[in-house]
């Protein structure tokens, strides 16, 4: 069911709802967070997609806030939807006008489910300080996108370490656990040596391999080089080198599956698929508390790594 509230309030959106709990049921009650979206307006369909289907794990109560043309009265067009057109979930979409585009978290306080948890996610651009963004400073927490937002990664995460306090992440961190998992299990195999040094081979444009690279340099603490390879996307390929011989860990290219290589074992191949922002997401909302490890990749280990020139893509 979708309601359309043109030119209306957040009371009248309040009321809205109570109606459509009396008619439909308590569908409020078992939601466990509020999700907050703040996307620009050409992409708030695709976010409400990628969220309903994160939803399904954890139910929430969506609300997107989208700004339109700043000029002009000020005006409020709210969309709500439920049932089967939300998911799991009930969406809540406003859309804000004129005067009214600054004040995002004055649209959004009425609106959010009582004692229950704020999970902000910016699917377009990374605020300069999350946490001390109107909205992010009510929330426990604060999901940026950095691959989404610009082809210069190194910058813009600079900038989110700079700024970051706990419970800021990035999706980009979510779409290295698979690559981490696969890593650290060969680590944990003999022969149980240090690794001397890594490299990482990455898109320029891969956030991901930037902190990657940032959790292998500060776990590992030994020299870590990024390589930007051309025509190609994400991360590429991993070389953890030791004593013994080299760990080599290669996603071909569009490939879900990579190959590991390692001394003494015969060559495996492993599932490493490409993850989608709604499994991304879902991870997200999965923990509420501080990502310690994040946190240490990106402020302590993310200084440490350095360039090497563009290489042949690997395969």
């Amino acid at each position: 069911m979708i309601v359309d509230l043109p030119d209306c309030t957040t009371a009248d959106i309040s009321k809205r709802l109570v109606r459509l709990r009396d008619d439909i049921g308590a569908m409020a009650l078992s939601r466990v967070l509020t999700l907050v979206i703040v996307a620009d307006e050409a992409r708030v369909e695709e976010c409400i997609e990628v969220a309903n289907l994160a939803s399904h794990q954890h139910p929430c109560r969506i609300v997107v806030l989208a700004s339109g043309n700043s000029r002009g009265t000020a005006r409020l067009d709210a969309q709500i939807r439920v049932g089967g057109d939300a998911g799991a979930s009930e969406v809540i979409v406003c859309r804000m006008y004129g005067a009214l585009t600054p004040h995002g978290r004055s649209v959004l306080t009425p609106l959010l489910l009582a004692d229950s948890p704020i999970v902000v996610w910016w699917p377009d651009r990374v605020p300069p300080a999350p946490g001390k963004d109107p909205i992010g400073e009510i929330a426990q927490r604060r999901v940026t996108d950095v691959a989404a937002s610009t082809t210069k990664p190194r910058p813009a995460l600079k900038k989110l370490s700079a700024a970051y306090v706990g419970g800021d992440t990035d999706l980009a961190w979510a779409r290295v656990t698979l690559w981490r998992g696969i890593l650290a299990a060969a680590l944990d195999q003999a022969p149980y040596e240090p690794v001397l040094r890594a490299t990482v081979a990455g898109a320029p444009d891969s956030a991901s391999a930037e902190l990657l690279a940032a959790w292998l340099r500060f776990r590992l603490q030994c020299p870590v080089s990024l390589v930007r390879t051309r025509n190609r996307s994400g991360i590429i390929s991993v070389r953890l080198e030791r004593k013994s011989g080299p760990i080599d860990l290669v996603r071909p290219v569009d490939g879900d599956a990579a190959t590991l290589s390692q001394i003494g074992q015969p060559e495996r191949t492993i599932a490493l698929p490409h993850r989608s922002d709604a499994e991304c997401l879902a991870d997200e909302l999965r923990r509420l508390d501080p990502d310690e490890v994040y946190a240490d990749a990106l402020i302590h280990g993310l200084p440490d790594v350095t360039s090497a020139k563009a290489a042949r893509p690997q395969s």
